[in-house]
């Protein structure tokens, strides 16, 4: 079928129906000025009449084109047609009236004024009749048909575009909802009508209202409100047993697409909303653009939100990194379907392998490294201690190292609040990382490279000792070594949020270590998002610390999750609490005490002052823990406490 033929078929209706009703409007105008007798109609205002018809038809026609009048989708016409149509006769009139009177003949009148009355009503008729019925269709058959009781949050522009739209697609057969009633705390509006539908109070009336009115769907239209507020708006709907859609944001409402099927499932993220990352110009990941960028850990969840996020600001190579295959290859194919211009290469390999990522920096001469490799999963590393300090200890050292013996512009490192007074193995390996990279920092400044830690690998049966000095006698690198330290993503790999998600799946019951247990939270775009800006603003030393919100208790998640999927905290779905694992906090700290936090320019993004120790001391001390062939576990303790002073651990493991 030819659309383009069907709309040509459609303006040319139109253009007919106009036509007949200009000409009949004005002829009707003279019909009624001299009492409904054609005879006694003057000859010469019945002549003027004709000679000025197909001109006033003509400029008519031009103005209705002006006034798009003949691009409008009936079905939608609104207030905003209506005002184009206004504006189109007013216009029309003046010009009957100014060519009419001075160059054919001064008519009476009222000639003019049943002319344009009866013109405008029947152009308003022709173009609201379709909708017309289509809304007395729908009143028709509301109470035949069983349709979901619906109440609108936010009585604003957003929520009547919404309602409007539903009404339309109730009568296209596309919806079956019927709005009850509006929800919006502003008093002005609370019980008046809004087309036609009562605003029937504030937030705080929607427990009372969907019980009264036996709501079934709850729809949130408020996309220019602030997250903060918006989440507490969120958790009122989720204490009711409705099903909630909301509005995903204000671009909606500026791009004019707010219909049903922009609304979306809640989801939990929604619950734990926050303001969104403000980014004060593209210019900030200038120092993305043209490079060569290397990902560690390139297939993990921040791994490869790093890939897709850096692929936007045009670097000159992506170089995704991974010992994973299966998560390296997803996002290889997600980058081919979606950014066909990007220059980009998957490599296989370990962090730990010093030759392979030696390999790579020789090969690519990557001019920015973002180091996202490590394992990160407290019990599991509780009792693999020897893994966490082999990946990420050594693994940091190695690419660490690696970066400055290249001259590298930028290494970052993604550090974690676990690092912090740490309790578990993983956070303790974390918190040396961000010691390597700013003992590297200040070793770089003062080119005592002596002072480096060596690194000892294998080759068949013999052991090679790489010295950093050796490799950087005669360089001047001017790499700059950073960390940001952020809490816990929102569906990251092995997080609680998809643990929680699979045992409601499976019936229950949702696990909590213990009912006070709380943690920070951001969604993995925004925490991926500051990690750019922060490397943005990298001088060298820094330890950036994200802004990661309120505190969350996981028990008080436990329980929104489980309502989200229609279920009754503690009545449809247990919840077992399990005791805290081993290595695991009560609560996370964002800095030790004598990280003084100082703001930046950047919202979101602190930084924290460089705590003083000494790197002859330390990495004389990290050279025997990444060298020792056979690391006794009962000695890691030991071992990590001769490194950083601040690890709280177990005496055994």
């Amino acid at each position: 079928m030819d659309i383009s033929k069907l709309l040509d078929k459609k303006k040319m209706t139109l253009i007919f129906f106009d036509v007949l009703i200009l000409n009949l409007a004005y002829f009707l105008a003279l019909y009624f000025r001299f009492d409904t007798n054609f005879s006694r109609i003057p000859y010469d205002y019945l002549s003027a009449f004709t000679i000025y018809t197909k001109i006033n038809t003509l400029i008519t026609i031009v103005i209705y084109t002006r006034y798009k009048m003949y691009n409008m989708i009936l079905e939608y016409a609104s207030y905003t047609e209506l005002i184009n149509i206004t504006l189109a006769c007013i216009l029309s009139l003046a010009s009957h009236v100014i060519f009419m009177t001075f160059f054919v003949k001064k008519m009476p009148l009222s000639y003019f004024l049943f002319g344009f009355m009866i013109q405008y009503v029947l152009t308003v008729a022709s173009r609201f009749a379709k909708k017309m019925l289509i809304h007395w269709n729908y009143k028709e058959d509301n109470g035949k048909k069983n349709y979901k009781k619906a109440l609108i949050i936010g009585a604003g522009s957003a929520g009547q575009t919404l309602k409007r739209d539903i009404n339309n697609s109730n009568c296209g057969g596309k919806t079956n909802i019927q709005v009850v009633g509006f929800i919006d705390d502003d008093p002005r509006k609370i019980n008046q009508y809004i087309d036609g539908v009562k605003v029937l109070g504030d937030r705080y009336a929607i427990k009372d209202i969907v019980a009264r009115e036996l709501i079934d769907t709850i729809l949130v239209a408020i996309p220019s409100v602030d997250e903060q507020e918006k989440k507490k708006v969120l958790k009122l709907c989720n204490q009711t047993n409705c099903e909630v859609k909301v509005l995903p944001g204000i671009y909606q409402m500026v791009s004019g697409k707010i219909t049903m099927s922009t609304l979306k499932d809640v989801q939990i993220e929604d619950l734990l909303g926050r303001d969104p990352v403000k980014i004060f110009s593209n210019e900030t990941f200038d120092y993305l653009n043209d490079k060569v960028v290397l990902v560690t850990g390139g297939g993990g969840s921040i791994g490869s939100e790093l890939c897709r996020q850096i692929s936007q600001y045009g670097p000159k190579l992506l170089i995704i990194f991974d010992i994973y295959e299966n998560n390296a290859y997803e996002i290889e194919q997600e980058l081919k379907r979606n950014n066909k211009d990007l220059n980009f290469i998957t490599l296989i390999g370990s962090v730990r392998d010093f030759k392979r990522v030696e390999k790579v920096f020789k090969t690519y001469k990557p001019d920015i490294v973002f180091h996202a490799a490590a394992h990160k999963h407290v019990p599991l590393m509780e009792v693999s201690p020897v893994e966490a300090i082999k990946n990420n200890v050594r693994g940091t050292y190695n690419v660490a190292l690696l970066s400055l013996i290249n001259d590298a512009k930028r290494f970052v490192l993604i550090s974690t609040d676990k690092a912090v007074n740490p309790t578990s193995i993983m956070g303790a390996t974390k918190r040396v990382c961000e010691k390597i990279i700013q003992g590297i920092n200040d070793i770089r400044a003062s080119k005592e490279y002596n002072k480096l830690a060596r690194v000892i690998i294998q080759d068949g049966d013999r052991n090679i000792t790489i010295n950093p000095e050796d490799l950087l006698e005669g360089k001047n690198p001017r790499t700059e070594f950073v960390a940001v330290r952020f809490g816990n993503v929102l569906g990251s790999n092995g997080s609680v949020i998809p643990l929680f998600k699979e045992q409601i799946a499976a019936g229950g019951p949702v696990t909590v270590t213990h009912p006070e247990i709380i943690r920070y939270f951001m969604t993995i775009k925004e925490a991926v998002k500051l990690v750019l800006q922060a490397g943005s603003m990298a001088h060298g030393g820094e330890i950036f610390v994200l802004d990661m919100g309120e505190p969350v208790k996981i028990d008080d998640l436990a329980r929104q999750l489980i309502r989200l999927s229609g279920y009754q905290p503690d009545i449809d779905m247990p919840i077992v609490y399990t005791g805290l694992r081993p290595g695991e906090k009560l609560y996370e700290e964002r800095l030790m005490d004598e990280e003084a936090l100082t703001d930046t320019h950047i919202n979101g993004i602190s930084v924290g002052r460089p705590l003083d120790f000494s790197r002859e001391e330390f990495f004389g001390k990290l050279d025997k823990v990444i060298n020792q062939e056979n690391i006794d576990e009962l000695d890691i303790v030991a071992t990590i406490n001769e490194l950083i002073n601040t690890f709280i651990g177990k005496e055994e493991i």
